[in-house]
């Protein structure tokens, strides 16, 4: 291969790259329309697609100028499927970012003057976009400016209801203890042992659970209250810059430029509602939204008591192989109905959510149980 045809061959390479790009920026942009009910960001959509087509087809004829079979091109795929609006806009963004960067180094490397005009052009339909909507301004948009204000994404933060809470501290009782007796009960045949431990790991999985929930909601809050402090520092320095955000954050929700300035500058003139918005809108936070660390705790603890006490109690009634075969039994049935009230806080189904609870207590009864009888073989021990 000569110079000039590996050259030419390159260039093509490239252009293809090009077209690939441009249809790949088309396609999001139509199917983004598609989805939309907002008329004004459906038509601001079509619009965008429409401008990215041109540029695809620009390529396209440089191409078929070039001696390249055009029919050989396949378009990229698109999928939009499970994407938000602000999910949408970050796709957008990284797109045309990637295709910014990706011509700009082309500039280094091609002087065909035809291929520069083109680039030219592009440049200039690019810096166009902000026209259309400053949702969709390259560089500019909401997103991406308020990422700028922020310096850092800021996940929300929420308090977990006490449903939850309860759900979760009788599973973990009920997990933990039945784990315990099991892996005792590998261990030595003496019934009284068996429950003696699982009744003093009940009460230590309670005394945990509590302090942990105790300590887990008085952090939450401790974070709240760092948070609205700091908030209102920023509110008193800089109330240009959170009204700022605040516009931002409400044209994220679809509010023109100007709707959104005319309501953040409305609430910035209460101090206080401001700073209660913007914590809201920013973080997630309701002051409202408060936990009660010694609530936490209590539910937390009283929860994971009775999950542990659940598998003890057939030793009390029951001693030696029966014993154990009937906490096994209860201490399944019991996953089960766990996992299924799970249902009330997920989206899965009950049956589903409570299989696998069920599944997951035999496997941590039949390896702890396994793990005992290890330790008993190696030690000697059979009774105690």
């Amino acid at each position: 291969m000569t110079t000039e045809s590996a050259n030419r061959d390159y260039i093509q390479k490239t252009m293809v790259e090009n077209w690939r790009r441009e249809m790949e920026a088309a396609a999001l942009y139509e199917l983004s329309a598609q989805q939309e009910t907002n008329e004004r960001r459906k038509n601001i959509f079509a619009q965008l697609a429409d401008v990215e087509y041109k540029h695809a087809r620009m390529w396209e004829e440089k191409l078929r100028a070039s001696g390249y079979d055009v029919t050989t091109l396949q378009k990229p795929h698109v999928s939009i499927k499970g994407l938000n609006p602000v999910g949408i806009v970050q796709r957008i963004e990284a797109i045309e970012d990637s295709n910014a960067t990706w011509y700009r180094s082309l500039r280094n490397v091609i002087n065909d003057e035809d291929i520069l005009r083109i680039l030219d052009e592009i440049d200039a339909d690019e810096a166009a976009h902000g026209e259309l909507d400053e949702l969709l301004k390259q560089g500019h948009s909401p997103e991406k400016r308020l990422r700028s204000l922020w310096g850092r994404e800021r996940h929300r933060q929420g308090s977990k209801d006490w449903v939850g809470d309860a759900i979760y501290g009788v599973n973990d009782g009920l997990g933990a203890i039945f784990g315990i007796i099991s892996g005792v009960a590998g261990f030595t045949e003496n019934t009284h042992t068996v429950l003696i431990s699982g009744f003093f790991g009940a009460l230590a999985s309670t005394l945990s659970m509590g302090a942990g929930a105790w300590l887990a909601t008085k952090s939450e809050n401790e974070v709240m209250e760092t948070t609205l402090a700091q908030e209102r520092r920023e509110i008193e320095e800089e109330p240009e810059h959170e009204i700022e955000e605040l516009a931002l954050l409400y044209q994220l929700k679809g509010f023109t430029p100007e709707e959104s300035a005319k309501i953040a500058e409305t609430i910035a003139q209460d101090k206080d509602q401001f700073l209660k918005t913007m914590v809201q809108e920013e973080f997630g936070f309701h002051e409202e939204g408060r936990g009660n660390p010694w609530k936490s705790a209590l539910f937390g603890s009283l929860s994971t008591f009775v999950g542990g006490i659940i598998p003890l109690v057939p030793f009390f009634f029951l001693s030696g192989l029966p014993a154990m075969v009937a906490a096994a039994i209860v201490s399944l049935l019991a996953h089960f109905a766990v996992g299924a009230a799970k249902s009330l806080i997920t989206v899965r189904s009950w049956w589903s959510s409570g299989l696998e609870m069920t599944l997951v207590g035999i496997i941590v009864g039949v390896v702890s149980y396994a793990l005992g009888a290890i330790g008993s073989s190696i030690f000697g021990v059979t009774a105690v």
